[in-house]
């Protein structure tokens, strides 16, 4: 046969159990007449008639004692199919996921991330990717399983979800002019030289756009892709950077950085989560979706974490 409608295994599987039209038919909750027509079509594919009649009673021939066993167990492997998963707890897993995190969550989050892993699932391995220039590629590749930082625009199929909002503070090192005076105006704040921090290479920002609301602008010395860098050369020079307040407090006490409020209002920094859909129902993903949240949540918020 070129064609087999597999619902017959169903109802293959109810005839032999029954051996009865009517009592298969309320097993699978359908007419009789719909039971006796798939019987018949049975009957032609199989060439055989299957159950035949004994009295008031229908009886198996020898081909469908044959059948039995196996037509079950065909049976009962495509409800399970379809049913729950049954699959091992996801914090036993034993799992590679590679993520994409931004650079300025790999001093906080990420070693708060694996900590906690190393508790809830400690199967559960993670392999840092680059960031990348394309937002959405690699997610809908699958060479990203997570993309967690700052979540610009994504296609429309890729899910994405909001983790914490993050307030900017002005980084200086100690001996720097700014360090020492006990209000950073903005005409001060203009006049330094600045770090920027932009993977794409991009000078200009929210930063330069207050500015020139003010009919100021700044000197940008150095664009630096990574967070780590921009810290790095605020410690050794005269010039300024940014820096989130909650999640870069870590690194830079670290380098002993100093930290002023900058004097203007800049628009929060959103920090997110995305993932493609082939991900969105596995279990173990799903886990380390949950764990994502809980330690973005509980750096945003320590008291969440007594």
């Amino acid at each position: 046969m070129d064609y087999v409608d597999l619902n017959l295994i169903e109802a293959l599987d109810a005839l032999l159990a029954e051996n009865s039209v009517t009592k298969a038919a309320d097993r699978l909750h359908t007419s009789p007449p719909a039971m006796s027509r798939a019987l018949a079509r049975l009957r032609r594919a199989f060439n055989d008639p299957l159950l035949v009649r004994a009295g008031r009673d229908l009886v198996p021939t020898p081909r469908a004692l044959e059948l039995k066993s196996e037509v079950h167990a065909v049976a009962t492997s495509a409800r399970a199919l379809f049913g729950p998963s049954n699959a091992a707890d996801p914090r036993s897993a034993v799992r590679l996921f590679d993520l994409q995190v931004s650079d300025m969550l790999s001093t906080t989050f990420l070693p708060a991330l694996m900590d906690d892993l190393r508790t809830e699932a400690p199967g559960i391995s993670l392999r840092l990717r680059p960031e990348s220039l394309k937002d959405a590629t690699p997610l809908r590749e699958g060479t990203v399983d997570l993309e967690i930082g700052t979540i610009r625009s994504v296609d429309p199929e890729i899910h994405s979800e909001t983790l914490a909002t993050e307030t900017l503070v002005g980084v200086v090192r100690p001996e720097h002019p700014l360090a020492k005076v006990r209000t950073v105006t903005p005409r001060r704040f203009a006049a330094a030289d600045h770090i920027v921090m932009s993977r794409r290479g991009e000078a200009h920002g929210p930063v330069d756009e207050q500015l020139a609301g003010l009919g100021l602008t700044r000197r940008v010395v150095a664009i630096v892709p990574s967070f780590g860098t921009a810290l790095f050369l605020a410690r050794e020079t005269d010039a300024v950077c940014v820096a989130p307040a909650r999640l870069g407090r870590h690194m830079l006490d670290v380098l002993g950085l100093r930290t002023f409020a900058i004097p203007f209002e800049l628009p929060a920094v959103r920090l997110g989560m995305a993932w493609h859909p082939r991900n969105h129902h596995d279990r173990t993903h799903w886990l380390l979706r949950e764990r994502t949240r809980h330690i973005m949540s509980t750096i945003v918020d320590p008291s969440l974490s007594a």
